[in-house]
């Protein structure tokens, strides 16, 4: 099984494997308030993340650091190439009159132009200002205008009409550029193409001063938080952030960024590249020169055929992309007739995953002849076919934006996948927590990030203090000043640490649930679990100032389209007609009894509501990350949550 040889080979390499030793802090009942984790990594003396590709490409200028998509395939892109590429670029953004400290929006999905982008705006001295390619003209406009960016990066002419329209108003409306032509005469063109054009009067060493000027305290990037309540905020974070995130989780996380495998590392970044996990992934990358390839959506039709033909080694993505693996694979055998099968090689996975899981930790046996058996056969009917929707080669993944349901992070482990779980905001400059290589424990986020602090506040509020936390909120000071005390940060979000330093969120402290009988409840544990399980799409769940807890609850159309196939029923069946259907509400009541057994029965849903339609983007009911727009979404239902506490 290539799960357990690696982690074998990870625990024989501890000094590759990155044991950030951890000191912990107790409370008067012996409770930890503080987990503390020394760094692996030396923080960046002089000079600037926008140094990495011209170091790469004087250590090592033939060494493959992207592929890029073409449509003959995926060509390879060496350090020496893509520095050259980046300094072209720096140019031509120099000529245009980009000052130093200049801010650059960029409105992109996730493309190779975005990585030549954000390392070309550092080079030419500017800071880089993310923006989400689905961002409405209001959102644009403020973003725009707060951050006071005079130049703006979009992909496609939808993009471009957005930004005229949000910064129609301005008194100095931005210059923009296009990635993408949509004319058959400029097909070769675009924004990467005329910025090199602009800029190839000058010299490579008008770059290079732009550079050098820069220093670890300056600011690389203001990147705007995703929203769920009010306007956006900046967050300003440093080079010296972005170095302290990227390489000390290299540096932990060795069995994924170094060749433990004896296989070249390699990874498809999906996630935006407007959100903060996915820069500093790639910036990770490039410091371990690792090949970087890009895919423009997390959709999983779109997303398959790009994970098989660039088959990865590694994957970073949220619990959604791992749900739907599941869901997917499950559906398919339930076409097959093989639902039953499918159903106990997950619970085969979940019992093996515990068993070895225990075995590697020193604290048990391990699975029995029985289990290693019953798992090598579901090991041919099954977990090999998860695999294979990844690529193939798909060893490790890293999962963050919300906790992972535990059983199906160990079905994964079973199918030789493992699984990483990690919490972070664009504050923290991403992960501020992760799970060790050598010390696994499903269910929780991991431990500190080294040169990173984590406490819990009295009311339950968790903290983070280290050089990953960011320093202000652009314009901001009140805001600043109300985040940021001491140097900690204060997240927001509640959660404890278990005797070993493990953290573990249990919610949001503004979306705490207190009924009418005085019960604290945190709606993330139950929505999380529910998420997890099919025909479940999205779901909020509500009961502040009620008498019990209830849920809101949308149908993920792909499993509603395989539950019609199986029943042979119309596949034009009315929405209206599904969530009345007696069937469908049992499928889904099945899904609301797994997330109730993680709680109390005072915490758990006793009523539900299926309502149609989903929460997107585009209806306001989801942020460009995936999260949900709590209040958005009781105010549109407002009526179903009446008609479930009427009766």
């Amino acid at each position: 099984m290539g799960v357990r040889r690696d982690l074998q080979r990870a625990k024989q390499r501890t000094d590759l494997a990155g044991r950030a030793p951890v000191e912990l802090t107790r409370d008067d009942t012996g409770a930890v308030r503080e987990a503390r984790a020394a760094p692996l990594a030396a923080a960046q003396a002089s000079g600037s993340i926008a140094d990495l590709p011209f170091t790469n490409a004087a250590e090592a200028p033939d060494a493959v650091v992207l592929r890029r998509r073409e449509p003959a395939g995926w060509r390879p892109v060496t350090a020496a190439a893509f520095a050259r590429e980046v300094t072209a670029v720096a140019k031509g953004l120099v000529a245009a009159g980009l000052e130093p400290g200049g801010r650059v929006a960029v409105m992109s999905r996730t493309r190779y132009e975005w990585t030549v982008l954000d390392f070309a705006i550092w080079a030419a001295g500017g800071q880089v200002v993310p923006i989400y390619a689905t961002s409405s003209a209001e959102q644009v406009e403020w973003i725009v205008r707060d951050s006071g960016a005079r130049f703006v990066i979009t992909e496609t002419a939808e993009n471009t009409a957005t930004v005229r329209e949000g910064t129609a108003e301005h008194p100095e409306p931005p210059r923009v550029w296009e990635l993408t032509r949509t004319s058959a005469a400029d097909a070769e063109g675009g924004a990467i193409a005329d910025l090199a054009s602009l800029g190839r009067h000058l010299s490579d060493e008008d770059v290079t001063k732009r550079r050098t000027a820069l220093t670890t305290d300056s600011v690389a990037t203001l990147c705007y938080t995703s929203g769920t309540t009010g306007r956006p905020k900046g967050c300003v974070l440093t080079h010296a952030n972005l170095h302290a995130e990227a390489a000390n989780t290299v540096e932990l996380l060795h069995p994924i960024f170094k060749e433990v495998t004896g296989q070249t590392a390699s990874t498809l970044l999906f996630l935006p590249l407007a959100h903060i996990m996915g820069r500093t992934l790639q910036i990770a990358c490039l410091l371990a020169r690792i090949e970087i390839g890009h895919c423009p959506s997390i959709k999983p039709d779109e997303l398959r055929p790009a994970l098989k033909e660039f088959r990865p080694t590694f994957l970073v993505g949220v619990p959604y992309l791992f749900e739907k693996i599941h869901d997917t694979g499950r559906a398919t055998a339930e076409k097959l007739g093989r639902a039953a099968s499918f159903d106990r090689a997950h619970r085969i996975g979940v019992r093996f995953g515990e068993a070895y899981l225990e075995k590697f930790l020193g604290r048990g046996k391990g699975p029995g002849p029985g289990l290693y058996a019953a798992w090598a056969l579901y090991d041919l009917l099954v977990y090999r076919r998860v695999r294979k929707e990844l690529g193939g080669r798909v060893r490790y993944a890293i999962s963050g934006g919300s906790p992972l349901d535990r059983e199906l992070n160990l079905f994964f482990q079973a199918a030789g996948i493992i699984v990483y779980e990690g919490y972070g905001l664009t504050e923290t400059t991403a992960a501020a927590t992760v799970v060790p290589p050598l010390e696994p424990r499903p269910g929780t986020v991991g431990r500190p990030v080294p040169g990173t602090a984590v406490r819990i506040a009295d009311d339950g509020e968790v903290l983070i203090k280290g050089g990953i936390v960011f320093g202000a909120y652009w314009n901001n000071p009140r805001a600043t000043e109300e985040a940021l005390t001491d140097g900690w940060f204060a997240t927001g979000d509640l959660g404890s640490l278990d005797d070993d330093g493990y953290l573990t969120i249990t919610g949001r402290k503004k979306d705490l649930i207190i009924t009418t009988g005085g019960k604290n409840v945190s709606p993330a544990v139950l929505e999380d679990r529910l998420r997890s399980r099919a025909p479940v799409g999205q779901c909020v769940v509500v009961g502040d100032n009620r008498p019990f807890v209830a849920a809101l609850i949308t149908l993920d159309p792909e499993a509603v389209a395989h539950w019609l196939a199986v029943r042979k029923l119309p596949a034009d069946t009315p929405m209206a007609s599904l969530v009345r259907d007696p069937r469908m509400r049992a499928e889904v009541q099945r899904a609301v009894d797994h997330a109730n057994r993680a709680v109390s029965r005072a915490e758990s849903i006793r009523a539900f509501a299926l309502v149609e339609g989903e929460f997107t983007e585009d209806n306001g009911l989801l942020t460009p990350s995936l999260k949900v727009r709590r209040h958005a979404v009781t105010q549109a239902y407002a009526e179903q949550i009446e008609q479930l506490y009427a009766h």
